[in-house]
This record gives structure tokens, C-alpha cells and sequence, in this order.
């Protein structure tokens, strides 16, 4: 886990970063994230446990405990991506752990919308391309630039159209991803809202 965690805030249009690489398919949240870990009352201490089981079979192995991979930002995945339960906790965890943006071939329907509420991009692209990525990250450092606007990533040696929901896009270029800062912004208009509420104003009197 990186030793610092700033959640992302506001509009994002741009995420740099090096890449790590997990391959497989049907990947499911209790490998992400197993069960056991989901008492927490917050989910901060979560990506001390990412993968925790798959990473104690690997001994070490895993691409979570390489060495070169400990400031990646950008993780590539193939097919179904988060599937399985529900559970939030698992891009809560990935995130915790620096994970700031997921390219994969496709993704579970609840773990993609997990992650969009978050703040973590879920891009797509097309099994040749994953598997493209992939095998260039597992010999070389890949570094790549996400322009989300125009939905490009881009390498010195690498570039790719990627895949995003149009709703999607426009949430994170506008920060409306954001529901707190969102709020904060508009606090003027909730005031005003509030003012205007009649059954409030009645128990104001009582």
C-alpha cells in the first residue's frame, strides 16, 4: 500500500501514471477484497489487503508485492472485471492501495458503478489491445497518459483509443462524480432551497 492516500476530488480530465497488470478473467470481489475483511468500520486500512489471499499463494509473486510495481496508479484487466457480490469495499480497496484509473476488456455492471461513484475511470478496449499492454508491462515500465476528454491513452510506444460511458465521461470532466463537493458548491442553493420548504418553515414555529 502506498504510504500516503489522497482521495480524488472534483472534475478529473487527465490521469498519468505507470501501469500494473492483472491477468485473468471473472476476477470477483472476495479475491479483490475477501470477506473476512469487510468488518472494518472504515475502509481506510483496506489496501493493506488487496488480494490478500491470491498474494499469500503467490508468496510474493503477485503483481500487488513487486518491487516495480509499488507506485503503479493504472491497473490493466481483461473480461468481467468485479464480478461476484456487491460489495463497495473492493474498489474502496484498490483505491486505498493507489489504484487512480482501471483499463479492462469489460467489467461487472455494480463494480463499475462502484468505482465511478468513487472517483476511479473504468476504461475498455479490445482483448488484442488488453493483452497487448499486458505483455509490454510484464517486460518493459509502461507509463501511460489518460486524456479523458478525448478518451485516449497514450505511451511513447503505445497508443489507444479507450473506451468510456458518455455518462460517465461527462460526470468526471464536470465533478459531478462528486456528490459531496458537489453539495459544497451549491451550498447557496440548498439554503435557498431550504428557506422555500413550507412544511420546514411550520416546524421552525413549533
Amino acid at each position: 500500500m502506498k504510504s500516503e492516500f489522497t482521495p480524488p476530488i472534483g472534475k478529473i480530465s487527465q490521469i498519468n501514471g505507470q501501469c500494473i497488470s492483472l491477468i485473468g478473467n471473472d476476477i470477483d470481489t472476495d479475491r479483490i477484497i475477501p470477506a473476512r475483511f469487510l468488518k472494518c468500520v472504515n475502509f481506510d486500512s483496506l489496501g493493506e489487503s488487496v488480494f490478500e489471499d491470491d498474494r499469500k499463494t503467490l508468496k510474493g509473486r503477485h503483481p500487488f508485492d513487486l518491487e516495480e510495481n509499488k507506485n503503479a496508479t493504472i491497473l490493466i484487466v481483461n473480461s468481467n472485471f468485479g464480478c461476484g457480490s456487491s460489495r463497495e469495499h473492493a474498489p474502496q480497496a484498490l483505491m486505498r492501495w493507489g489504484i487512480k484509473a482501471i483499463i479492462g476488456e469489460s467489467f461487472a455492471d455494480i463494480f463499475y458503478s462502484n468505482c465511478i461513484a468513487i472517483g476511479i475511470p473504468c476504461f475498455t478496449l479490445t482483448k488484442k489491445s488488453i493483452q497487448e499492454i499486458q505483455k509490454y508491462n510484464f517486460s518493459k515500465f509502461l507509463f501511460l497518459e489518460i486524456d479523458l476528454k478525448n478518451s485516449l491513452g497514450k505511451s511513447k510506444f503505445l497508443n489507444f483509443k479507450l473506451e468510456i460511458k458518455e455518462s460517465s465521461k461527462k460526470m468526471f470532466l464536470s465533478g459531478e462524480w462528486d456528490a459531496t463537493s458537489t453539495l459544497l458548491e451549491n451550498e447557496n442553493l440548498i439554503a435557498n432551497k431550504y428557506k422555500d420548504l413550507p412544511y420546514l418553515k411550520f416546524n421552525a414555529h413549533l
